[in-house]
């Protein structure tokens, strides 16, 4: 193990750090204080020299952070692979670690941020509201499930989106959203077929709808699904803006077709105009259900309220799902149906215990009202476009390791001809926290509300952090 004294870290320094947690930090700093610099070996040396110029260095070994993470691990089921800094602050934009290191952060929880990161209005509802009603479940009304229904159904036909939409089922996550599209277009599917023939799912390569049984069967990557084969059955797989092949995959036994207008997981993807007209056509000939899911580019993420508000009626949706930012940062789902689809669900054919409940409900009423605002949306537009010409400037500057600019507003690829993991890391230890999706792709989702002077001091980071690292 490598030892760096308390002394050496100053020196490597030239403004020392002060822990946000400091009688954590002082409790698994301490062996490494009692250590002497003479007994520090030179590839540790060397770490120090390195670390020396960088504003963000990884957590070392004998860090708090990593002392923390040593502790608390093997009580948690591994399910992620994450970095060394642990978050305790956020602001806005910014995160700050255990160490006190600050980050501008270009994730914004993978897309859930919208209003950044302890927007001051959304920390006091929650503190009004806990002291208020917490949870009274579903067995009785409460005032926030109806007016948060409602006010989705309302925002949703003035955005001009989903033209037709009705009824909302509110549960905690966008898997759970998924489940209950997946379910009701069963139903709808039993409703139209009783001899039970029309019950296929069709969803698309590189989709991500979820982790549950339902929405991984309508995830068509081995990496999620080979471990936990088999799917469920009747589930079919399309190849994303393939006009040609709609009508062979959708057929008189298909009872629904999931799909994203912008693929994030799958790489920041874009599906057509073209495409989803036509693909909102055959379902109507066949009498599926046509199931969007913008559980990541919906809400405001385009600079519309929701991602297809742009397309013509006849592709809009019979199901709409969303989760992610309806909360921002609070677990909460919702699954928004037409007539067609709302009056074939009967009273038991679904349910929650939690979702629903009034302080959930309650702060995405917030959050759904702040996304709507149109001076919102319009800045998104505006900021996208100001991420756009960051990343041209960054291909010419690298054309043979950036291929291609994708996405919308604030939901932005850059397609990488290599692994990004080198930058990612680079970017991070410079202060800027970046995702992947999909194949070499660098994914983009900020705060909605991220500044235009935020967004260029991002790029120039990401434009150092690539520098450092093109001869990896």
């Amino acid at each position: 193990m490598a030892f760096r004294t308390a002394a050496v870290r100053l020196a490597a320094r030239t403004t020392p750090r002060a822990p946000l947690l400091p009688a954590i930090s002082k409790r698994f700093a301490s062996a490494a204080a009692t250590q002497t610099q003479s007994h520090i070996p030179t590839q540790t040396k060397d770490q120090i020299k390195r670390d020396a110029g960088l504003p963000n260095p990884d957590p070392a070994a004998d860090s708090a952070s990593v002392a923390l993470v040593g502790e608390h691990a093997p009580y948690m089921v591994a399910t992620y692979s994450r970095p060394p800094p642990v978050f305790v602050k956020g602001e806005g934009s910014y995160l700050w670690d255990i160490e006190n290191r600050k980050y501008l952060d270009f994730t914004a929880g993978i897309a859930v941020n919208s209003l950044g990161h302890c927007d001051p209005e959304f920390s006091k509802l929650i503190a009004q509201q806990a002291k208020t009603l917490v949870h009274a479940s579903n067995l009785y009304y409460n005032p926030w499930t109806g007016a948060l229904s409602k006010l989705l159904v309302e925002k949703t036909l003035a955005s001009g989106a989903m033209h037709d939409a009705s009824a909302v089922f509110i549960c905690n996550s966008g898997s759970e959203a998924n489940e209950a599209g997946i379910k009701f277009a069963r139903k709808v599917g039993k409703v139209l077929d009783p001899s039970g023939n029309k019950t296929e799912i069709v969803s698309f390569r590189n989709a991500f709808h979820g982790r549950t049984m339902g929405s991984l069967s309508a995830t068509p990557n081995p990496k999620y699904q080979a471990p936990f084969a088999p799917m469920v059955p009747g589930f079919r797989v399309g190849e994303y803006n393939n006009i040609e092949a709609i009508n062979e995959l959708v057929t008189e036994r298909t009872c629904g077709v999931m799909v994203e207008p912008i693929q994030g997981e799958g790489g920041v993807q874009v599906a057509s105009e073209e495409f989803l007209v036509a693909l909102g056509k055959r379902c109507r000939e066949v009498g599926a259900v046509l199931h969007y899911d913008e559980i990541q580019c919906g809400l405001g993420r385009t600079g519309k309220l929701w991602a297809h508000a742009d397309l013509p009626v006849e592709a809009h949706p019979d199901i709409l799902t969303t989760a992610k930012a309806l909360g921002n940062g609070f677990p909460i789902g919702a699954t928004i149906v037409n007539a067609k689809v709302a009056e074939k669900i009967k009273i038991g054919d679904h349910g929650t215990t939690f979702g629903g409940n009034p302080l959930a409900c309650r702060l995405a009423h917030y959050i759904v009202g702040r996304l709507a605002e149109k001076e919102l949306q319009e800045g998104v537009v505006a900021k996208g476009e100001v991420f756009k010409k960051g990343f041209e400037a960054l291909r010419s500057k690298y054309p043979e390791l950036i291929s291609e600019v994708r996405g919308k507003g604030l939901i932005l690829g850059l397609q990488l001809t290599r692994d990004p993991t080198e930058i990612v890391k680079a970017a991070r230890e410079r202060g800027l926290l970046v995702i992947t999706a999909g194949t070499n792709t660098l994914r983009f989702v900020p705060s909605l509300l991220v500044t235009e002077g935020e967004i260029e001091q991002g790029l120039e980071i990401l434009d150092r952090a690539i520098e450092a690292t093109v001869g990896v």
